[in-house]
């Protein structure tokens, strides 16, 4: 009975760690094939290039957007009457040609000119829902009949209520048949290079053509006009694209396309909106735009101009002339004053003052703060309208002096064909040519105003500072050129 017993314990012992070894044999497997977790890691949030709140990093579509404000967006043609030759060499009858104009004038004025009409593309946006478009004013430009198609495919003829040459703004207005969609203006001064915009308009005729691209840069001068400040993108803009808008991922309008580089692919140029805003009251009232003026000529300051004038850096806009009775004149900014700061807002070249200033309603006071002899003063000045001014100009001669310069008195009857006082300075009679006067562009008949900002009018008094200055080698001359006046700084080796 005891073996018996002794052989089962040996055999339920046997089976026990036969199972044992089976049970741990499986979890080795187990844990060979199937990998163990890995430790959490914390991940680094990501950055958005959108507003705060969007959670969408990279826009994965346009459609939503593009649907959304389309609809505001117009097509403009418009039909010109132009004159031209029904020439044998079958001429342009839009004018031009290689020869030009005066080339047919000449040798064949006698053929009849026709009249022919010239139709062109553009494109515009709604800004009230009772009719009022803002587009390009190149687009309607002299245009006999402008016709404008909404997104319902209606057409309506359109007038022109105001337009701007010098930003190339219109405003142009129909009577629709009912309320229009319009779009939602943004703010063009929050534009950040980087961020997605798309661009709407009828390029080639492509009615409703939506191009997408982002801002590459901004305060863009292109020299298309005195108030350049274009916002520069690569959302693909083509002829007809002129006076559409651009749009932002909010869907509002921050730029008007306006342009192109005719030899790049992907550079084009929009009007910031809040350009088109400020003159939208003038353009509706008086149908032209009505601009600052304060009655002073101004110039960047160069390098050598800084030096002269012991400038820390050439931040500011020196100011060249100051018109007799004009409102900087009254407020007391004199000539050789440098502007800094206009309401606070800095004043970094010439350029931003010409922007800032066109800004202003007239009458409206402005604090304008100069340096002066390394003193800082702040001016009241109440803004004027600016009015164009015709430009003076005149004859004479002479020998070369220091500096290449050849300068002489203004007798009464110079004064006379100059219309200036004949204390307004000496004039240069001659220039010596490859001196340091022609090397900067001094011509005969400017008029020397100031040496080294201290006040000429006669040429004792020219030739005692000017001497002063050829010991030091260096000079800086305020010339006045017919109504224009500007500083030169001279220099010999």
């Amino acid at each position: 009975m005891k073996n018996q017993n002794r052989k089962t314990f040996f055999m339920f012992l046997l089976a026990f760690l036969i199972a044992f070894f089976i049970v741990s044999l499986i979890e080795v497997l187990r844990s060979s094939f199937i990998s163990s977790p890995l430790p959490d890691i914390p991940q680094a949030a990501a950055s958005s290039p959108f507003a705060s709140g969007d959670t969408a990093k990279v826009p994965l579509s346009f459609s939503d957007l593009a649907e959304r404000v389309k609809p505001a967006v117009v097509n403009i043609s418009t039909t010109k009457t132009t004159k031209g030759f029904a020439s044998p060499f079958g001429r342009s009858p839009f004018g031009g040609g290689p020869f030009g104009d005066d080339f047919f004038d000449r040798f064949f004025g006698d053929i009849p000119q026709r009249e022919f009409k010239q139709r062109s593309l553009g494109s515009g946006f709604i800004i009230s829902n009772d009719g009022y478009i803002f587009t390009n004013n190149h687009v309607v430009e002299k245009a006999d009949k402008i016709v404008v198609k909404v997104s319902d495919n209606r057409e309506y003829e359109a007038k022109v209520v105001g337009t701007d040459p010098k930003t190339d703004i219109a405003l142009i207005k129909i009577k629709p048949r009912n309320s229009l969609p319009v779009v939602e203006i943004g703010d063009s001064d929050q534009v950040r290079v980087g961020e997605w915009v798309i661009a709407i308009g009828n390029p080639f005729g492509l009615e409703a053509t939506v191009t997408a691209g982002i801002v590459s840069a901004k305060g863009r001068v292109i020299g298309a006009g005195p108030y350049d400040n274009f916002i520069q993108t690569d959302a693909s803009i083509n002829p007809g694209n002129s006076g559409g808008p651009l749009f932002n991922m909010e869907g509002k309008v921050i730029g008007i396309n306006t342009a192109i580089v005719a030899q790049g692919q992907g550079i084009g140029f929009a009007i910031p909106i809040n350009m088109a805003k400020s003159i939208l009251s003038d353009l509706k009232s008086k149908g032209r735009v009505t601009r600052g003026w304060l009655g002073i000529s101004v110039q960047d300051i160069t390098e050598d101009i800084a030096k002269n004038m012991n400038l820390k850096d050439r931040t500011g806009a020196l100011v060249s002339d100051v018109f007799k009775d004009d409102p900087a004149d009254k407020a007391g900014i004199k000539v050789g004053d440098i502007i800094i700061e206009i309401n606070g807002k800095e004043i970094k070249d010439t350029h931003t003052l010409l922007l800032t200033i066109a800004g202003m309603q007239v009458g409206e006071r402005a604090a304008i703060k100069v340096l002066r002899d390394g003193r800082e003063m702040t001016f009241r000045v109440v803004v004027a309208e600016r009015k164009d001014t015709a430009e003076a100009t005149a004859p004479t001669k002479g020998t070369a002096g220091h500096f290449g310069i050849a300068a002489r008195d203004i007798t009464p009857e110079m004064a006379r064909q100059l219309g200036v006082p004949q204390n307004a300075g000496v004039m240069v009679a001659g220039v010596e040519p490859g001196s340091p006067a022609d090397e900067v562009g001094i011509q005969p008949q400017d008029i020397i105003v100031q040496v080294n900002r201290i006040k000429v009018s006669s040429m004792k008094e020219y030739n005692q500072e000017i001497a002063k200055a050829a010991q030091k080698k260096s000079v800086m001359l305020l010339i006045r050129r017919g109504n224009a006046s500007f500083f030169v700084t001279l220099s010999i080796e």
